[in-house]
């Protein structure tokens, strides 16, 4: 059963070569993803993976096209959607003198959500640095601690956006188990790469993008 379902999303930016003309970023992408599946978005860089992403999830205006997650539509509803959701970005800020357990007890109370900040961390296994600051971490550390912070709502659908870009061989492997680890427990993943090997490895399916467009 369909948990996503995107009919001929289109977004409009004007064209940095040309303000006077418009492009499409995003150019009628349509997308059916199951519940409890991986599900990626392959492409080169400046394909759309990253803006198609961010429509679904309610941040960025869908200018044209219809986007439902467990059957809320996300233009109607994107409070609702982002109770629905975990989203993980490309880069992240935090507050650089607030420890991580600090920092989830902060999401947790913007979600009213009563989880326990070290079981977000120990499901990421950086329960050893509960009492560190964001800057503190290694680049992979990093990336884990996002994926608690997306988790902090029990999401239905998780989206990764590029998450293993730029890490180490065992940092990337790390968050490989991981992402296999929570998709074991039912939650419907979304992610996007530009790696041949991640995609094999942990999707159960891909659409391939390119300018705008699935091309496959």
């Amino acid at each position: 059963m369909a948990i996503i379902k995107a009919s001929n999303l289109i977004k409009k930016y004007k064209n940095p070569e040309n303000k006077s003309k418009i492009f499409n970023a995003v150019d009628g992408v349509s997308l059916s993803i199951n519940s409890g599946e991986i599900f990626g978005i392959l492409g080169p860089n400046g394909a759309g993976k990253t803006t198609t992403l961010e429509m679904l999830e309610g941040l960025k205006d869908i200018d044209e096209g219809l986007a439902l997650i467990n059957s809320i539509d996300v233009t109607s509803n994107p409070y609702e959607i982002k109770k629905l959701i975990g989203v993980q970005l490309q880069a992240n800020e935090y507050f650089d003198n607030m420890t991580l357990v600090e920092l989830l007890k902060l999401f947790l109370a913007l979600y009213n959500s009563s989880n326990d900040p070290l079981d977000l961390l120990k499901k990421v296994k950086l329960e050893d640095k509960a009492n560190a600051n964001a800057n503190e971490l290694s680049g992979g550390q990093k990336q884990r601690f996002s994926i608690a912070s997306a988790l902090v709502n029990n999401p239905l659908v998780l989206f990764l956006d590029e998450p293993t870009t730029g890490l180490d061989p065992q940092a990337k492997r790390n968050i490989w188990d991981l992402v296999l680890e929570l998709n074991r427990t039912g939650m419907t993943i979304v992610l996007t790469t530009h790696n041949m090997e991640e995609a094999e490895f942990l999707c159960n399916r891909i659409a391939i993008m390119d300018h705008g467009k699935i091309i496959a």
